[in-house]
């Protein structure tokens, strides 16, 4: 069968990693301003010996390639160029309120004497550990914030369109997440931004190396929510066009969270885009006990569906139908995607990873599953379908009235 014939572009052989358990069926490109459901996304690459690129990148991260204490010192020299005198915004970092965001946030003012901004695009349904949590980063953390909620008229039909025409609900989240802080740094007139992890922790097609991040693809690692040349009308948002918007009532101003940013207008501005963890070696655990320490962290009092952890992404009722509609699109879902960082992290073995990605991955998400349907207004019925007509035959099949996984982990 040739890739053509897969939707997504999906991998003809759906194949796992030897090292961790993530499969190669995990999108690493989707440029969410062009994305219909016919687009090709671009995938995780395995080398020669089965191993992903997210496990090659972590080796090197942990083998000693890295002088860790050089990297720090890197650190303090671009702090020290930024550092205000008169404790005006120096650094914006955007986040939830969540155990990465609180860690750099709270260590870049605390340990580093920055005087960082935060800015949070809101999640769609807040959930009660969540908003805690929020609050408890800033009024016990001590850190200055502006939270934005968009729209949400406009921001339910973009969710409900995304969730219908792509199987992908998170996508207005994404897009109003990624360019917020950018925008708010412009406003502000800050001159660096601080992100967490690196992305190639995940797989991104990057050097351990790279530091730089900007507008420009030829020049260090392309920030694919800025577009230096954009025209509004074709792009997409919910698989729709924003042409197809306009005609039906719905403004500019209406859809403007949701742009990209116009990449020379970033330029002028002078605006520096950093990973954390690029200077520190990023352990998510670690972030958490930190979290926890300072500002009152509290994790799940219960299991989150879909996987077997209780502190990652607890802040959206919607998080648990993006990591579902991942697992009926691309084969894997929540568990996997917990598992497989642990495994890099050297919390748990590759046997544990595949005994709980077994025992959680795909689980139905109940709990807020009619707030959900509430919130982007289908009936049970309707979801279903929806669920049903994304799935690839090439990863499911029907057995005696049930869906299973053509390819399931082992």
């Amino acid at each position: 069968m040739s890739t053509d014939d897969l939707r997504y572009g999906l991998p003809e052989k759906m194949e796992y990693c030897k090292k961790c358990v993530i499969p190669n069926t995990k999108p690493m490109s989707m440029n969410e301003y062009k994305h219909t459901p016919e687009t090709k996304h671009k995938f995780i690459q395995f080398d020669k010996e089965g191993i992903c690129s997210a496990c090659r990148f972590n080796e090197a991260r942990d083998d000693g390639t890295i002088d860790w204490d050089k990297r720090e010192a890197e650190l303090r020299v671009l702090l020290d160029k930024y550092r205000s005198k008169d404790g005006s915004y120096d650094v914006l970092v955007p986040g939830s309120g969540g155990k990465d965001s609180v860690y750099a946030s709270h260590i870049l003012k605390y340990k580093y004497g920055m005087h960082p901004l935060t800015v949070t695009w809101a999640p769609h349904l807040y959930t009660d550990i969540g908003w805690k949590n929020f609050q408890n980063w800033l009024h016990i953390g001590g850190l200055d914030n502006y939270l934005f909620t968009p729209n949400g008229k406009i921001h339910r039909l973009l969710t409900r369109n995304a969730f219908l025409n792509l199987l992908h609900p998170f996508q207005p989240f994404i897009l109003g997440q990624k360019t917020f802080a950018p925008k708010m740094a412009a406003r502000f007139n800050i001159p660096l931004i601080f992100w967490g992890e690196n992305p190639g922790e995940f797989g991104a097609d990057m050097s351990i190396h790279q530091k730089k991040f900007n507008s420009d693809e030829n020049e260090g690692h392309r920030l694919d929510f800025v577009d230096p040349s954009v025209n509004l009308d074709d792009l997409y948002l919910g698989g729709k066009k924003v042409s197809d918007y306009l005609k039906e009532g719905v403004t500019y101003g209406d859809l403007a969270p949701y742009f990209p940013l116009d990449g020379k207008a970033i330029a002028q501005k002078n605006i520096e885009f950093h990973f954390l963890g690029y200077y520190l070696k990023w352990i998510p655990q670690e972030c958490y006990y930190y979290s926890v320490k300072h500002t009152g962290f509290e994790a799940n009092p219960v299991r989150t569906e879909g996987t077997y952890s209780k502190y990652n992404s607890i802040d959206d009722k919607t998080d648990a139908y993006c990591y579902y509609t991942t697992y009926i699109k691309f084969g894997f879902g929540r568990a996997i995607a917990d598992a497989a960082q642990e495994i890099r992290n050297h919390h748990i073995t590759r046997e544990e990873g595949v005994a709980l990605a077994k025992r959680f991955d795909g689980e139905f998400p109940t709990r807020y599953f009619k707030e959900f349907l509430d919130y982007i207004g289908v009936t049970e019925e309707e979801f279903h379908k929806t669920i049903d007509a994304f799935r690839d035959p090439h990863l499911w099949e029907k057995k005696d009235g049930s869906w299973k996984m053509r390819f399931p982990i082992s």
